[in-house]
């Protein structure tokens, strides 16, 4: 019988626990009867978030909190008077407060659920005010919706409104900022206390990443009017390269279009990060419109015909300048190309010009080099006759020939011996030259 191998024998990943716990992070806060949702964000940079931390230790500080939930990058507080949501993200950081209504109450235009809040924690909070949104849940039967519809004017604000949650309740809004905040009006029929919980968390989602979806845009703008000059630039230049004459106006272009590539290719590293998050809040906007579930109201745009209208422009504005400076920076490599291959054409040219007068030299120097070589045989034949008239002297009493005739017999044999020597010299060192090329 084998003994039983429990789960704690087992080495677990050091991320696991981890890992799992941010998958069932940020549940929906089930909402209950009326109740009045503030939602603000806050653009942040990557070093505020110990912070953030440290500042919500202040209002727990300050007002008798329950801590329900908390990790690294959530956390939720129940101060009994409202309850409080704090989410770290990698751009912004998001604040939504809770404060339940009582049915029929009436709400101030200045009226928040951070009201209970000290407003120098608020105005101490780290970052830029991003969104400022409010959802007001209210019963559709304490507020009619076709009293809702009856108010909106013809010739006033877009409205946008739809019914959403399989038609279990009702959504209106007009995207606009008044006061400061942009406002939700939800009309509950038969939504059960997660639904409705949902409903808000999807609708301050949706106001969120909007709005840091658009931060794209003025990036977009401010690239574009750029690319105009870099394209004319560019075409500029081409003309250049086909009225370029000299070696030099080929180099004076070449290094104009490096420079024009660098800028280019600075702008891309600019804002690739800017233009790829915009596409992704771009997607999660659409993803949390199509889990609302709309159904049309009559006369009134959905909120996808909505962003499908205003939104996604921009979202194509942005992906339009992404793509043309990608393109610019593919235009400038491949005519940066083209000129160092006419460069280096022209310059192999006159290597190779440089190299038939370095042949010529090299004839001119062996043609010399014979002529040398020719005289060295004269001078090596005289020096040698000479050495033979020595010897002839020195000699006489053994022989009875004259020294001067025996040094007129040498001179041809010694000239032929000479020039015979040279001619191999010369033939083995050619031979040993056209091995080495080889």
């Amino acid at each position: 019988m084998h003994q039983r191998l429990t789960i704690a024998g087992l080495e677990e990943h050091p991320l696991r626990q981890r890992l799992n716990n941010e998958f069932h992070a940020r549940p929906p806060i089930p909402v209950v009867g009326p109740m009045l949702v503030s939602h603000l964000v806050f653009k942040h940079s990557a070093t505020t978030a110990p912070a953030e931390r440290d500042h919500l230790g202040l209002l727990t500080q300050s007002h008798v909190c329950t801590s329900i939930e908390s990790s690294d990058s959530h956390l939720t507080l129940d101060a009994g008077t409202f309850r409080m949501r704090w989410e770290l993200h990698t751009e912004f950081s998001s604040y939504t407060f809770f404060r339940p209504l009582t049915a029929g109450e009436t709400l101030h235009p200045d009226a928040t659920a951070f009201d209970a809040v000290h407003p120098d924690w608020l105005g101490g909070i780290p970052g830029k005010l991003m969104v400022a949104t409010h959802v007001e849940l209210r019963s559709a039967a304490e507020i009619d919706p076709e009293s809702i519809l009856a108010s909106i004017s013809p010739s006033g604000r877009t409205m946008v409104a739809a019914r959403v949650a399989d038609n279990s309740a009702w959504i209106f809004t007009d995207f606009k900022i008044d006061n400061g905040f942009s406002r939700f009006l939800v009309l509950n029929e038969r939504m059960t206390q997660r639904q409705s919980g949902r409903t808000v968390q999807r609708l301050v989602e949706i106001e969120s990443y909007r709005m840091m979806a658009l931060l794209g845009l003025p990036v977009a703008k401010e690239v574009g009017r750029w690319l105009y000059q870099g394209e004319k630039l560019l075409a500029t230049l081409m003309d250049r390269i086909g009225q370029a004459k000299t070696a030099l106006d080929e180099r004076t272009i070449l290094s104009e279009l490096s420079a024009l590539a660098a800028d280019v290719e600075h702008s891309v590293a600019r804002t690739t990060f800017r233009f790829g998050a915009s596409r992704a809040y771009h997607g999660l906007v659409m993803q949390r419109i199509g889990e609302l579930r709309e159904t049309r109201i009559s006369g009134l745009p959905t909120f996808y015909e909505f962003m499908e209208r205003r939104l996604l422009p921009a979202m194509n504005t942005c992906e339009a300048i992404s793509r043309r400076q990608e393109e610019l920076s593919a235009r400038v490599a491949r005519n940066s190309q083209l000129l160092r291959t006419r460069v280096d054409i022209e310059l192999e040219r006159q290597n190779q010009e440089l190299l038939g007068q370095m042949n010529q030299r090299a004839k001119l120097q062996l043609r010399l080099q014979e002529t040398v070589e020719g005289l060295s045989v004269v001078v090596l034949t005289y020096y040698g006759s000479q050495l033979v008239q020595y010897l002839a002297k020195g000699t006489k009493d053994l022989h009875h020939l004259s020294p001067d005739i025996i040094t007129a017999i040498s001179i041809p044999v010694i000239a032929l011996v000479v020039a015979l020597g040279t001619r191999r010299m010369r033939k083995k060192l050619a031979a040993e030259e056209s091995a080495g090329a080889h």
